[in-house]
């Protein structure tokens, strides 16, 4: 545990500060589970603060502990650090340094946010009862993802509330989505082998086409949401990859097919699942082919407690003003916090952040991606606010 407290600074200054994390964050983004460097640059700043008791529960994820000494809740707030496998085109000078790897979905910002909120927190200590934890998690964007590994660790033991933010490209700055109940889907993969009989293609009679039948399936996989769900339910089934043959006269054994399905209600999921099975082996069944199906359940859709929402909401919009508050659907990515909320009650909430590079608002995983920075001050004075509410005397 840190010893030295610094001198409480303004929120002006920390916001200077947030903004020069964030871009030494971008100028250095590191891949899931490899956040060696990014680990190391968010334990020294958290010293430098002072006042918390600081751990790593894995290699590359960082805890940090402001205990009060007097009883109280305990609040934990999270930020996301990993980057993604994308070449940046930005243009910024702090562009990304790391060849192919980018923070281009605002995971530098939410881990800045959290730190600038972590100095202006320490500075209020005397006014707080209870434990904020402030948890920097690792490998959000991949699959298993950092959180469970976190959690397995004792991260939340003890916890009684779990908030986190997402800098969003979706929403205008100055505008904040707190959504009640479902907020992001379940994003499960599928993998799909057809093996059919390969020949020359000016014989197609002698072969069992497998990209023909592929091609079946992948129609025939769009009715599933188109008539097998609920309109009023929400789900996506989209196959991203088609891959077979390597000459233009040739039909190939096999051909392999990937993609994801996205829902937000857990018999809508395993429905899916059971139903798309059965549209493979028809298809195929009927086209003299064979197939090889294999599904993966990925993240649990991030759910908000209606309690800790409502609370929320009321946070934004006394910080931000009553037209802040955004009214917000659920969106179809996925999110690893719903690990997090499986241990305590908590919300997700959505700052505005849209900025754009070449006269366009770029989406999140592009690019082109890029926050407003001033998104960052919203980020920090909204996560100061619910914890010292929540951890005010009682």
């Amino acid at each position: 545990m840190s010893t030295s407290i610094e001198a409480p600074a303004t929120l002006a200054e920390t916001i200077k500060s947030v903004i020069a994390w964030r871009r030494h964050l971008h100028a250095n983004p590191e891949l899931s589970f490899n956040e060696v460097e990014t680990s190391r640059f968010v334990e020294e700043t958290l010293q430098a603060i002072g006042g918390l008791e600081i751990r790593k529960p894995t290699a590359t994820s960082v805890v940090a502990r402001l205990v009060t000494g007097r009883p109280g809740p305990v609040l934990a707030m999270r930020a996301d650090m990993d980057a993604l496998p994308i070449t940046e085109a930005t243009g910024l000078p702090f562009g990304s340094t790391n060849a192919g790897v980018m923070h281009a979905c605002g995971h530098d910002g939410h881990t800045a946010m959290l730190l600038g909120a972590a100095r202006e927190l320490v500075a209020r200590r005397d006014r707080l009862h209870g434990e904020i934890r402030f948890l920097f998690q690792h490998a959000e964007e991949t699959f298993p993802g950092g959180a469970e590994e976190m959690i397995s660790r004792g991260v939340m033991d003890g916890v009684t509330r779990v908030i986190g933010a997402h800098l969003w490209a979706e929403l205008p700055v100055g505008q904040v989505g707190v959504p009640s109940g479902a907020v992001t889907a379940a994003p499960d993969t599928f993998w799909i082998t057809i093996r059919g009989k390969g020949g020359h293609a000016a014989i197609p009679q002698q072969t069992v086409d497998p990209i023909a039948i592929g091609a079946q399936v992948v129609t025939n996989l769009q009715h599933l949401v188109a008539r097998g769900v609920d309109p009023l339910d929400s789900a996506v089934v989209s196959v991203t990859q088609f891959h077979a043959g390597t000459a233009h006269n040739v039909i190939p054994e096999t051909a392999e097919l990937n993609g994801t399905v996205r829902t937000l209600d857990a018999a809508v999921r395993t429905g899916i699942a059971a139903r798309m099975e059965r549209v493979i082996r028809g298809v195929t069944e009927a086209h003299g082919a064979t197939y090889e199906f294999t599904y993966e359940r990925g993240y649990r859709p991030v759910v908000n407690d209606p309690a800790v929402t409502a609370e929320m909401v009321q946070v934004v919009a006394d910080v931000c003003g009553a037209a802040a508050v955004a009214a917000m659907r659920p969106v179809m990515v996925g999110e690893d916090f719903s690990a997090f909320q499986q241990k305590a009650p908590g919300t997700f909430f959505f700052v505005g952040a849209a900025r754009p590079v070449d006269g366009e608002v770029h989406p999140h995983h592009h690019p082109k991606f890029d926050v407003d920075e001033r998104a960052l001050e919203t980020g920090v004075r909204i996560f100061v606010e619910a914890a010292t509410r929540y951890c005010a005397a009682r």
